[in-house]
């Protein structure tokens, strides 16, 4: 029974993966704004229901790993060993993320997202949407509702971590400064969080 299961995830999975490869191409050779979602349609030599079955928009073909970018984020809380604190964990993490978005191969990528407000838009909306995650996912390592404060804080300084280390001349000097704050500002946050919102108030 599980068998075809696991065929037909890989099958998705390929399809996905090619049309988001054709889509980068295009991109990269015609650029973001000229590429329309039937040219990526036909490139990848698929439907555009079938495109859209993967993909709900345009931008979200240059976010192609998006879902799997979340997914780490709130496996590094939710998966990490007993004992294992929490910053470190997302730390390393985001390291890794900051690792792969900051090859050479990227530049050019980052450079079309840079150029087109759309994709930026698209891509401040993502940030938010992973920073809602990584909170519930704490909040729920802590035992304490979602909206907790110190939870929400510390998740949008986890994912402009990212952001800001990306962006660095020195990507590793700009983690080690910037989770030494974070660090700092949990020490002090979780306490408060631990004291206020598991009494309601």
């Amino acid at each position: 029974m599980t068998a075809p299961i696991g065929r037909r995830e890989r099958k998705k999975a390929a399809t996905r993966q090619k049309i988001a490869d054709a889509a980068l191409r295009l991109f990269m050779e015609r650029g973001y704004e000229a590429v329309g979602i039937r040219d990526v349609a036909a490139e990848a030599d698929v439907a555009v229901t079938t495109l859209f079955a993967h993909f709900p928009s345009k931008e979200a073909l240059v976010f192609d790993q998006d879902q799997d970018f979340e997914r780490r984020l709130t496996q590094a809380v939710t998966d990490r060993a007993p004992g294992d604190p929490l910053i470190p964990a997302l730390r390393r993490e985001v390291q890794a993320l900051v690792h792969h978005c900051t090859g050479d191969d990227a530049a050019p990528v980052w450079r079309m997202i840079d150029a087109s407000p759309a994709l930026l838009d698209y891509e401040k909306s993502m940030r938010l949407r992973h920073a809602e995650s990584l909170a519930a996912a704490i909040a729920a390592d802590l035992g304490l509702p979602p909206a907790t404060t110190a939870c929400r804080t510390v998740a949008r300084f986890v994912i402009d971590a990212y952001s800001l280390a990306r962006e660095a001349a020195d990507p590793e000097a700009a983690l080690d400064e910037i989770f030494r704050m974070i660090e700092a500002a949990w020490a002090v946050a979780r306490p408060s969080a631990d004291r206020t919102d598991t009494t309601g108030a």
